[in-house]
């Protein structure tokens, strides 16, 4: 009788590990998801930057400072890195979605009164 519970015991252990050893695989590769993503967010950050530097080497009408691209860069990014907070941390997708397309719109927002000014604030235009 003590020899099966000895048996039991070793086959719960071996259990445990081999379900720890699953759930670590799980996690490393949800993680590794997770950083793509961020990866691809810079990415694209990165891609839609060089398209105004490459229009202003063959064209005069877009004329961007090392501001502008900062600042593009700066509210490009945070969008990216914000809409990715929402997509890990909000559970319903009704609710990713509408929070998602409202923080692009304050970025769409943000970046016309910087182009044009459409509200009059002193950042128009800059």
């Amino acid at each position: 009788m003590r020899n099966l519970e000895m048996n039991d015991l070793q086959f719960e252990t071996r259990s445990f590990l081999l379900c720890f050893h699953g759930k670590i695989i799980i996690k490393t590769k949800f993680m590794i998801i997770q950083n793509k993503r961020l990866l691809e967010i810079v990415l694209v950050v990165a891609i839609l930057l060089f398209i105004p530097f490459i229009a202003m080497q063959f064209t005069d009408e877009v004329n961007w400072s090392l501001f502008d691209f900062i600042v593009a860069g700066v509210l490009l990014l945070s969008t990216g890195l914000m809409c990715e907070l929402v997509i890990r941390k909000v559970s319903k997708t009704e609710h990713k979605v509408t929070l998602c397309a409202a923080l692009l719109v304050v970025l769409a927002l943000i970046w016309i009164e910087l182009a044009i000014g459409i509200f009059g604030t002193p950042l128009a235009g800059l």
